[in-house]
C-alpha cells in the first residue's frame, strides 16, 4: 500500500470509525471530526512510511489521540488564565450529538478514559491497548477498571454494566 489511491482506499475505509472514537474521547462530533482530518493529512504525507506498518490505524489513531489530548491541554491552560484575569467562561452543550455516556466519560481521568476507549469502542485486547499506551498490561487493567468504577459513578441512576454501555458506543 504505498498509493495515492491505496491511502484513498485506507481513508475511507478507517475515517468513520475513528471519528466515532473520537467523539467518544472528546464528546464534540465536530472536534472529532477535525481531529482526524488533520490525523489523516498527517499520514499521508508519511504514507510511503505508514503504509508499511503492521496496523497503519493505530498510527493515525494515536496521533488524533495526542492532537486531541493536545487539544484539551491547551484549553485547560487557556481557562486557567482566564479564571486568573477573573474572567468567567461558560460551556455551550450542542444536545445533539451527546449521550450520557459520553457525558460521563468527561468524569472520568484522560488516562483512564483513553484506556476505556481502545478496549471498548476499537476493541483492541489488553495487550494492544497497553502496546498503543506504552505502559504493562497490568496498568491497563488497573485504569480500565477504575475507569469503569468512575463511569459507573458518574453515571448514578443507570444500573445497566458499564461495559454493557461502553460497547454501544462502537461506530
Amino acid at each position: 500500500m504505498s498509493t495515492e489511491r491505496d491511502f484513498t482506499e485506507f481513508y475511507l475505509a478507517t475515517y468513520r470509525r475513528l471519528v466515532g472514537q473520537l467523539f467518544v474521547l472528546t464528546g464534540s462530533r465536530h472536534d472529532a471530526e477535525e481531529l482526524a482530518q488533520e490525523a489523516f493529512s498527517r499520514a499521508l504525507l508519511r504514507w510511503a512510511k505508514i503504509s508499511g506498518y503492521e496496523a497503519p490505524e493505530a498510527w493515525v489513531r494515536r496521533v488524533a489521540f495526542h492532537l486531541a489530548f493536545s487539544r484539551r491541554r491547551k484549553a485547560l491552560r487557556g481557562a486557567h488564565a482566564l479564571l486568573r484575569l477573573g474572567t468567567s467562561r461558560t460551556h455551550h452543550d450542542d444536545g445533539s450529538d451527546s449521550v450520557a455516556v459520553v457525558e460521563a466519560l468527561r468524569a472520568v481521568p484522560v488516562r483512564h478514559r483513553r484506556a476505556l476507549v481502545l478496549h471498548y469502542v476499537v476493541d483492541l485486547p489488553v495487550r494492544d491497548v497497553a502496546a498503543e499506551l506504552g505502559v504493562p498490561e497490568n496498568t491497563v487493567k488497573t485504569w480500565l477498571r477504575r475507569g469503569r468504577q468512575q463511569l459507573q459513578a458518574a453515571l448514578l441512576d443507570d444500573t445497566t454494566p458499564t461495559d454493557a454501555l461502553l460497547l454501544h458506543l462502537r461506530p
